[in-house]
């Protein structure tokens, strides 16, 4: 075994690596090698002659390694040689600390390259060959093999393409929240990396204030501006279902889950709550592709989140009273938005201590003098207030309250000093400034990029990432490969293209994958089947008060700032448990949610959600003015009725990206047959049988499993 030294940030690798890690050793080893480069407007003289260039045989990746046929995208990538740009992108974000900074691209005599002036590094490609060639060697430049070395781990990087409609829809599915036809033929035919990189592309659509504001909710004679409670209910489920933005939607999603702010929460403590929790949804929206460092600012001042976690209104000590500012939001932007409780590795590892025991990555003295930086805040009650004109009358703010940034009194911003995690705010300091310091201390806490990298993981592709996954997440927050610490957008990207996300092999894994959770599964149902709201109300409300169909979980309204279940839960008593394996959604998991769930499907499923006049989101009556109201298109699905195995087999594509074993499947279609549709059904009778199908598919546990 030949192993080769690695810069102090980087881990030794090893030939006998595994054959998805032998290219990174190929071009990491090769990059610790190569020679002195020359200036960024030309390639140095060495790069203009490859023949020369000492070739590293014992480096070069083991491509054959891996089987043909195995089905996985790596394996597949071997027969399409990556571009030089395409090799140049994966690299950068590979070994950001070597090939990092703004780069400057040129060409001279046939050479490819990019020279990054903050290492002195060059990465080049000669014909077929590729160079490196930089300051930590002694010499010459280094020969890491041809383009084709590279295609596999570059595939994994992004630029594989889904050999088929079911790699592509687990990509969708991952991604977004439901995998249409169109979709899953434009994955195919654009690669993944391309098809995501154009969706982060698109534009922020819609936001929930201004559809709050278009409904009417917002004029001062309605019932609902005075009295109806959780009107933003309908705003997300229509964001959910509707926005054509659909990756930026299910990452702002992800993200609610957490940096979190809850309904419950604020509807008894500020006023025009729904605009509250509009404002908050749609803050996450407009940051999702931007940087954590200012989202975490504008999540700090945000009117829901002060209303939520007590910065509003929170004032300096007083001697007199005794007096102390409010602790809440302290506790919980460093607990649960940055660093977590306990110091991390870099691939979220825990740190011990000489006794064993995690350590602690900050104390009481911490939360109080960082507490002492949240005084000063308030809503913003300059932009007025009136009487109400429906009884009781009260006095009323006005709604624009609750949008925008709370604002800043210096009257009550506590002047002392602050010492928290190693940073020092002097005494007087002024209270803009003393939180630009805390928030930026936070922001480049060593442990925000690994707690929150798992966080992001687990939202989206798997609920116990592996330490590796986590660490390779963590490495693009600190560095998206052009210096840039907390690219939400390069995260996103780095966690939906990893190898562990695509590749096949997970498939038949017991310890990858994550539950799905109950609003991701009504979402997708909703744009998978393209409902659509008659009205065009989208007064779409699950039965929260019905206990015998509760799922669980509900937009916007988790129980506590730690969400609807923690990430670090284990279920007791499971397998999981033995192993120590994280399953977050499971806390929500029980008999009684088990069945809310199939009892919850059985109301909306056949026909949509009905309404109550007038025009009210409850569950169908029987009046003659009750309807439906959001209802699902099954047209390609009752084409296939009288061929049950091809409908099933639609479903199980459409929803689980062919996950349910041919076992499950042939179960559905037995239990299907039982009931035999007559050769000329009635319109409605085609749709109950799409409906128990949906039912029995949307309830197997290789459904509820997402792989």
């Amino acid at each position: 075994m030949t192993t080769h030294t690695a810069p102090a940030d980087e881990t030794p690798v090893s030939q006998d690596a595994t054959p998805d890690r032998a290219v990174a050793a190929a071009l990491a080893a090769a990059a610790l090698l190569a020679a002195c480069g020359g200036g960024a407007d030309q390639p140095p003289p060495a790069l203009l002659n490859a023949s020369t260039a000492p070739r590293q045989p014992d480096l070069l990746p083991r491509v054959g390694a891996l089987p043909h046929g195995s089905g996985g995208p790596r394996a597949r990538a071997a027969a399409r040689t990556p571009t030089p740009t395409e090799l140049f992108d994966w690299a950068q974000r590979q070994f950001a600390a070597i090939f990092s900074g703004t780069p400057s691209n040129g060409s001279a005599q046939g050479v490819v390259y990019r020279f990054y002036p903050s290492t002195g590094h060059y990465l080049a490609v000669s014909g077929d060959s590729v160079l490196v060639l930089g300051p930590l060697t002694q010499g010459g430049v280094v020969n890491v093999g041809t383009l084709q070395s590279f295609a596999e781990a570059v595939a994994a990087g992004g630029g594989a393409v889904p050999a088929n409609a079911t790699e592509a829809a687990r990509f969708l599915l991952h991604a977004q929240f439901s995998a249409s036809e169109a979709e899953m033929a434009a994955v195919q035919q654009k690669g993944y990396g391309q098809w995501l990189d154009e969706q982060l592309a698109l534009p922020n659509s819609a936001s929930g204030w201004d559809w709050l504001v278009g409904k009417g909710y917002s004029a001062i004679d309605t019932n609902e501006y005075f009295f109806a409670n959780g009107v933003y209910h309908f705003m997300v489920w229509h964001q959910l279902l509707q926005s054509p933005d659909a990756v930026r939607r299910r990452w702002a999603w992800a993200l609610s889950e957490v940096f979190v702010v809850s309904w419950r929460g604020i509807k008894d403590v500020m006023n025009w709550d729904s605009f509250g929790m509009a404002e908050y949804w749609d803050l996450l929206c407009r940051h999702a592709f931007g940087n954590y460092r200012d989202l975490l600012e504008a999540l700090t001042l945000n009117p829901a989140m002060g209303a939520f976690l007590s910065t509003r209104g929170n004032a300096k000590e007083d001697a007199a009273t005794g007096r102390q500012p409010d602790e809440n939001y302290a506790r919980e932007v460093m607990q649960l938005f940055s660093i977590g409780l306990h110091r991390l590795n870099l691939d979220g590892t825990l740190q011990r201590g000489a006794n064993g025991q995690p350590i602690e990555t900050y104390g009481p003295d911490d939360v109080s003098n960082l507490a002492r930086v949240f005084t000063g805040y308030n809503h913003n009650y300059a932009l007025g207030a009136f009487n109400s004109p429906k009884p009781p009358h009260l006095r009323v703010v006005n709604l624009e309250t609750a949008r925008g940034r709370m604002v800043f009194d210096a009257n009550q911003h506590s002047p002392l000093e602050k010492r928290f995690l190693g940073t020092t705010i002097a005494a007087n300091t002024p209270g803009p400034e003393a939180l630009r310091m805390a928030l930026d201390a936070l922001a480049n806490h060593p442990n925000t990029a690994p707690f929150l990298a798992r966080q992001f993981i687990q939202r989206m592709v798997t609920s116990d990432p592996s330490p590796a996954y986590v660490q390779r997440v963590a490495q693009v927050f600190n560095n998206n490969g052009a210096g840039v610490r907390g690219d939400l957008k390069a995260v996103l990207k780095a966690i939906l293209l990893d190898d562990e996300a695509l590749n096949a092999a997970n498939l038949a894994s017991t310890t990858f994958g994550k539950l799905r959770a109950p609003v991701l599964r009504v979402a997708q149902w909703g744009r998978t089947f393209r409902a659509r709201s008659l009205r065009n109300t989208w007064k779409m409300r699950l039965s929260d008060y019905n206990p015998t169909q509760d799922i669980a979980q509900y937009p916007l309204d988790p129980p506590s700032v730690f969400g609807y279940f923690r990430p670090g839960y284990v279920p007791p008593g499971t397998a999981m448990a033995a192993a120590g394996a994280t399953a977050p959604e499971f806390q929500i998991v029980n008999e009684s949610t088990v069945a809310g769930w199939a009892n919850a499907l059985i109301t909306f499923i056949p026909e949509g959600f009905y309404v109550q006049s007038p025009d009210r989101p409850e569950p169908h009556l029987s009046t003659a003015t009750d309807g439906r109201d959001i209802v699902p298109d099954y047209t390609a699905e009752k084409a296939l009725v009288y061929d049950l195995p091809a409908l099933v087999g639609r479903l199980n594509l459409l929803l689980c990206a062919n996950q349910l074993s041919p076992a499950t499947v042939q179960r559905i279609v037995a239990a299907l047959q039982l009931e035999r549709l007559p050769p000329n059904a009635s319109d409605i009778g085609k749709q109950w049988l799409v409906a128990r199908a949906l039912l029995f598919v949307m309830c197997a546990p290789e459904y509820l499993a997402q792989r």
